[in-house]
């Protein structure tokens, strides 16, 4: 399969400052890929030569195949760029600012209006198609850029910090916006220096830092390569025995460990006859260091039922990798 994005020993110099070493990156068609690092890693810098925009000291970067030349061609035609400081035109309404990119892209007259309808529709633009811009909110504007990246229909996307500034509700809608885009073919590529916001939607990940691309993969790989452990964290209400005999035979599972229960006690109270309501046992908690993939973890499940546990909760946690990260940028 054709790459959508490799870059071969790509290096970005200005000056004596070294923003970029030798990066080699492949990422494949339809695929989220998550850029993550401190700010200064390298992500932006990345990002606007993949796009065309930035000239690189060395090395090359090939769309689906195709050599990314110095005219930029390749990346006019292949990818829509949304960087992190964009600027809108206020004096134009919705429909005018997307059509004004349309006809920048030479989109003929009787395309233009069901590619500008279809991207309002997209991203749920379409009852502020008459307002002016500058009354958008600051989400709104947000899915208005990634609109205007969209123009073109480009087959990869190139998203730096498109979740700067927004609120949770604004990021939820984002998230899901992007695996609707993943589902039509598009590849995207987004940068962060909030783990937390990449893991939730990326299908890999790569950390930079200080001009490397450190680790790269998918969040178990990446968590691998950085030295961390997976743990997860599984509620069981009966069968306690068989849960903790599943886990011993189940290959890629470490040392089981039973947390104490944190469940609060209830008071005593001798001033009063009134019968207290009754209270189920708390679910006994264990702990597990566990290598498994997401395939694995899935069978896992199967064969704790299939062996009578109750369980109440399963839960893969993956904040080590977020301290890793933590600890791995803070050197």
């Amino acid at each position: 399969m054709t790459a959508a994005i490799e870059t071969t020993n790509l290096t970005k110099r200005y000056g004596r400052t070294l923003a970029l070493d030798q990066l080699n990156l492949v990422v494949q068609p339809s695929t989220i890929y998550g850029f993550v690092g401190p700010n200064g890693a390298g992500k932006t810098t990345t990002l606007r030569m993949v796009a065309g925009l930035l000239e690189p000291s060395s090395g090359d970067v090939r769309l689906l195949g195709e050599r990314l030349d110095r005219d930029g061609r390749a990346s006019q035609r292949l990818v829509g760029y949304m960087p992190d400081f964009f600027g809108v035109y206020d004096d134009l309404r919705v429909w005018e600012y997307l059509d004004f990119f349309a006809r920048c892209h030479k989109l003929p007259a009787a395309k233009r209006r069901s590619t500008v309808d279809g991207l309002l529709e997209l991203v749920d633009l379409t009852p502020k198609r008459d307002a002016f811009v500058q009354s958008l909110s600051r989400g709104m504007q947000q899915r208005l850029c990634l609109a205007h990246a969209l123009v073109h229909d480009p087959p990869i996307l190139l998203l730096d910090e498109p979740a700067s500034g927004l609120d949770p509700r604004a990021r939820v809608e984002l998230r899901e916006l992007l695996r609707t885009l993943r589902d039509m073919g598009k590849t995207i590529i987004l940068s962060s220096h909030i783990l937390s916001e990449l893991a939730e939607v990326c299908t890999e990940l790569g950390i930079m830092q200080g001009g490397h691309l450190v680790a790269s993969g998918t969040l178990v790989e990446v968590q691998r390569q950085l030295g961390g452990e997976r743990r997860l964290r599984i509620g069981v209400l009966r069968g306690l025995e068989q849960a903790k005999a599943v886990l011993a035979a189940t290959p890629g599972t470490g040392p089981i460990e039973a947390l104490e229960d944190d469940t609060p006690a209830l008071p005593a109270d001798t001033s009063t006859t009134q019968r207290l309501p009754e209270f189920h046992a708390a679910p006994t908690m264990l702990q597990v260091a566990w290598a498994g993939d997401p395939e694995a973890t899935a069978a896992l499940i199967s064969r704790l039922v299939s062996a009578g546990v109750a369980l109440t909760s399963f839960v893969d946690e993956t904040n080590d990798l977020e301290e890793l990260f933590l600890q791995l940028t803070a050197a």
